[in-house]
């Protein structure tokens, strides 16, 4: 899946594929049961803050989706990311860091911190314009 770069910008980062973690998250009933066997993945952060979101709960939904971005960001790096370019959103194991980072700017958004979710969204638009259209059309 790796695309040659021919605008001279940083390479495109991916991120390993953890099938085991995807299949507890997809099994379980409650993603805190993949965040408790699988801490560093991102998707089962994600989870929790939709979650959080969802029940009206914007400070659990902070801190859930702070955990699930710190931990992507520790991932990119050791892909080789150096704190720009592209992370797209077209590679499944991206998905979790980037909603957890959209996540991230919206619960900011809803306790106030308009700072951070302002940061968000611009770094969700700068990685990956086709997840900064899917998790901004699928927002409720």
């Amino acid at each position: 899946m790796m695309h040659e770069n021919l605008l001279g910008g940083p390479p495109e980062t991916y991120l390993p594929a953890n099938e085991e973690a995807a299949a507890v998250l997809a099994a379980a009933a409650d993603p805190a049961v993949a965040a408790a066997r699988f801490p560093a993945y991102c998707a089962a952060w994600a989870a929790l803050a939709e979650r959080a979101l969802a029940a009206g709960d914007p400070v659990a939904a902070y801190a859930y989706a702070r955990t699930g971005y710190h931990r992507g960001l520790d991932q990119l790096r050791r892909a080789g990311w150096k704190g720009h370019g592209p992370i797209p959103w077209e590679h499944e194991p991206n998905q979790g860091f980037l909603r957890a980072l959209y996540l991230l700017g919206a619960a900011a958004a809803a306790i106030g911190e308009d700072d951070e979710a302002s940061r968000c969204e611009q770094f969700l638009a700068d990685s990956s314009a086709a997840a900064y259209a899917a998790l901004h059309g699928s927002a409720g």
